[in-house]
């Protein structure tokens, strides 16, 4: 169903709406890209959000580690245009 069927004609604002958008636009741009939780991490008190990239235009890989999967998100989405790669979200 699309988002206009559902009445949620509002562009996306959440990291659960915006997510998924990002990792497939990366990959649009052959960009892998991961973003994944660790419960041992997490059972540790450790930062267990994990955002992974690589590929495409990127020279090499790059890594963000945060507490939440927003704040990793955020970090990610800075890193990756610090690398040039420009995310349109």
């Amino acid at each position: 169903m699309t988002r206009e069927a559902t009445g949620q004609n509002e562009p996306p604002t959440g990291i659960d709406e915006v997510a998924l958008l990002i990792l497939e636009w990366l990959g649009e741009q052959g960009i892998g890209a991961m973003l994944r939780v660790d419960a041992l991490r997490l059972a540790e008190g450790r930062p267990h959000w994990t955002f992974a990239a690589s590929g495409g235009p990127l020279q090499a890989g790059m890594r963000a580690d945060a507490p939440t999967a927003a704040a990793c998100l955020s970090q990610a989405i800075t890193t990756l245009r610090d690398l040039g790669v420009n995310v349109p979200f």
